[in-house]
């Protein structure tokens, strides 16, 4: 199903460096109403579609939570803190020393999802943007109604994260050979 997947174009992206820390910002508009993408993002049932991780509860509250990665077949789990939810606006976890943050606005046609990914491997920004990148087309897919699978992982070295992420260096100013 995968086979025919080809990267959409390069979203729009930033970064901000704070100390030993840095921030990518993501931004990316869905043709689906928010609610819709609030349960691709927040459902495991959904997550499984296309993140490299599913949480063991649907993330809508604060608290404790486990992410099984996907991207393997030892389903390596990780500690993860929901620290704010609002459902079909905003939802901000701990993942491991990551911090994700969604937040979904509805426009004109469907919603800006916005990814604003803490981390303290500042070098691997450009990395991180690839990843979702590919995430992202997978779930727009998923939301169609036209699911193609996860491609997560080294899988996503076979669909275009290379490239991805040479252009996502050039776009936040890197090395592009890093």
């Amino acid at each position: 199903m995968s086979k025919d997947y080809r990267p959409s174009p390069l979203a729009q992206v930033s970064q901000v460096t704070e100390g030993d820390e840095a921030v990518l910002t993501f931004v990316r508009d869905l043709k689906h109403p928010p609610a819709k993408v609030w349960r691709a993002l927040a459902d495991p049932n959904e997550q499984r579609e296309w993140m490299p991780f599913v949480a063991d509860r649907v993330l809508d509250t604060e608290g404790p939570a486990r992410l099984e990665m996907t991207d393997t077949d030892d389903g390596l789990e990780s500690d993860a803190e929901v620290v704010r939810s609002e459902p079909g606006r905003l939802l901000s976890y701990r993942w491991g020393d990551d911090l994700l943050t969604w937040e979904l606005a509805a426009i004109d046609g469907g919603t800006r999802l916005t990814l604003r990914h803490r981390t303290r491997l500042p070098g691997e920004i450009a990395s991180f943007a690839a990843g979702w990148h590919i995430c992202l087309d997978v779930a727009e897919r998923f939301l169609d109604g036209r699911p193609i699978g996860r491609i997560v992982g080294m899988a996503a070295m076979d669909h275009g994260w290379p490239t991805l992420n040479a252009a996502y260096r050039t776009r936040l100013g890197l090395d592009p050979h890093g």
